[in-house]
């Protein structure tokens, strides 16, 4: 009797189940789920073999929805979007090598034993539970059919009256037929939309313009595309993170003033939250909407004109320098870049960050020294993400005097004396004040490059990739990122003094919101022939 009083409520759990963390509540179970007395109804009218076949072909589908939903609750911290179950298998990849950088090897093949094991095991359950539901309702057929019908009256009646326990989840639940309606729509969008991007990426009104014809106004000047991992509209508006950004972004727009450099800051939408930080690369970069795997893949196998391609066409010397890849990276080859420095080749010999394989200001001194610095090249077009304020935000480096960095050594002690992992992740406001401090970090030691080693030819264009994960801001933060050009040519700013910018390295609240994938078709008008320089 024990165990089947254990079924049912494994099935009721398995038919309620949310797949928002916040509502996993007992408020959040107080509910009524029809799938309840359809079920029962069913099985009811089904002979016995059959029964069972379909008893266990809804046990392993309950356990999937549970799966999904737990999933989806995961997605919805990290990224604040439900999974993809077309197209999101391919991030578990990355999740590993997430987990093996930032916590080490083992936990990584705990994980793994994780994501293996424990969706068996809810499979085996629900499927069990179902099995002897039904073996119940298969011998009490009358009491059955009189249970169904009380729970279908006792749902109108939620239903009509609009009973609420927890406050917008209403007691009359119908959310597992609706969810799976839902995941089978959203599967069958997916696909439809890999067929429309294709036409999406063949529209480009630069393909056929020349070479010769592109970024004619910014010919001699070196272009940087640096992108600050997590840098987010939070980090400047949230009450408890801009103080202490904000006063860097003051500071640093007096110190660039002072050295003769001007900036103008917006803000762009990111198509992605949490993470996923290739997707606002290639979104920038190709001007294309690029929000998942599916589309980034379809990019990358493509012909389309990135920032990257134009200005290598126009000339430029094209160089990536990617210190968070610890891999080959082929997308290289569809971007166009003449040369790609990473973790293996930047040289450095001191200990990771965390996930992060070095810190910014070695990725920036290192950059200095093999490529901005010698003498008689060419202009360059670099794109650099800066990733020490990539999560989980401890420990952060020190900002030294650039002469102190060497080839990283410097930072064994830092490492070894600074905030631990442990230290921070017990606490949200704690994690929120770390993450502040590495954005400050960056952005200090960005300001600092800028003023030591930028010259009169230097053009840096930085920006946030995407918001950081819902810990940190919160819940219904937007997608947007600011985004700052600074230049110390007047000419260079002039030609895009109708974005409407802000003056300075700070954007206002009320700057101009462009949804990132505008930014290239922007910047190719505003620096091309016909751009405005008066």
């Amino acid at each position: 009797m024990a165990l089947t009083v254990l079924a049912c409520v494994i099935v009721f759990a398995a038919l309620v189940y949310p797949n928002v963390l916040k509502r996993l509540t007992v408020g959040g179970f107080a509910r009524i789920p029809i799938e309840a007395a359809l079920g029962i109804a069913l099985l009811i009218a089904v002979p016995r073999r059959p029964r069972r076949i379909l008893a266990t072909v809804a046990g392993l589908a309950l356990g999937w929805l549970i799966v999904e939903k737990s999933l989806d609750m995961g997605w919805f911290e990290i990224l604040n979007r439900p999974f993809d179950p077309v197209l999101d298998w391919i991030l578990f990849d990355d999740t590993y090598g997430f987990i093996r950088d930032s916590y080490g090897q083992a936990s990584a093949y705990g994980a793994i034993a994780a994501v293996v094991l424990l969706p068996i095991a809810v499979l085996s359950l629900t499927t069990w539970a179902v099995l002897r539901v039904t073996s119940l309702i298969g011998r009490h057929r009358r009491i059955s059919a009189y249970t169904a019908s009380g729970i279908a009256a006792a749902w109108i009646a939620a239903f009509l009256v609009g009973v609420q326990v927890v406050p917008k989840v209403p007691i009359a639940a119908r959310s597992s037929v609706t969810y799976a309606y839902d995941r089978a729509r959203q599967a069958k969008a997916g696909i439809a939309n890999s067929a429309a991007f294709a036409k999406e990426i063949k529209n480009d009104p630069f393909k056929n313009t020349p070479a010769d014809r592109m970024l004619t106004g910014l010919a001699g000047k070196d272009v940087i595309f640096t992108f600050v991992e997590s840098y987010g509209r939070n980090a400047v508006e949230s009450p408890e993170l801009a103080p202490g950004v904000d006063a860097v972004l003051d500071s640093g727009t007096a110190q660039l003033t002072a050295a003769g450099f001007a900036a103008r800051s917006g803000w762009l939408t990111s198509p992605t939250f949490g993470g996923g930080s290739w997707l606002a690369h290639s979104t920038l970069l190709s001007g294309l909407w690029i929000n998942n795997q599916s589309r980034y893949r379809n990019l990358t196998a493509s012909d389309r004109l990135t920032l990257t391609s134009a200005f290598r066409g126009a000339q430029w010397d094209t160089v990536s320098v990617m210190p968070g890849a610890t891999r080959a990276w082929p997308e290289g080859k569809f971007y166009g870049y003449n040369r790609v420095w990473d973790s293996r080749n930047l040289g450095y010999q001191g200990p990771k960050f965390s996930w992060a394989p070095m810190p910014d200001q070695y990725t920036l001194k290192k950059f200095t020294e093999l490529e901005y610095a010698k003498p008689g090249r060419q202009p360059l077009m670099v794109e650099m993400p800066l990733v020490s304020s990539h999560t989980p935000w401890a420990p952060i480096p020190s900002f030294m005097d650039w002469e102190k960095v060497g080839d990283g050594s410097v930072y064994d002690g830092i490492v070894a004396n600074g905030t631990k992992k442990a230290d921070i992740w017990g606490s949200t406001s704690k994690v929120r004040a770390e993450y502040g401090k590495s954005i400050q970090y960056t952005l200090t030691t960005l300001v600092d490059w800028v003023k030591t080693y930028g010259d009169d030819n230097l053009v840096l264009v930085f920006l946030g990739d995407h918001q950081p994960s819902k810990v940190i801001s919160g819940e219904n933060a937007s997608h947007d990122v600011p985004i700052t050009v600074v230049a110390k040519d007047p000419a260079v700013l002039k030609r895009i003094d109708s974005w409407g910018w802000t003056d300075g390295l700070k954007p206002a609240t009320d700057a101009p919101v462009w949804p990132m994938n505008a930014f290239r078709d922007k910047f190719f008008t505003a620096y091309g022939p016909n751009g405005s320089t008066h």
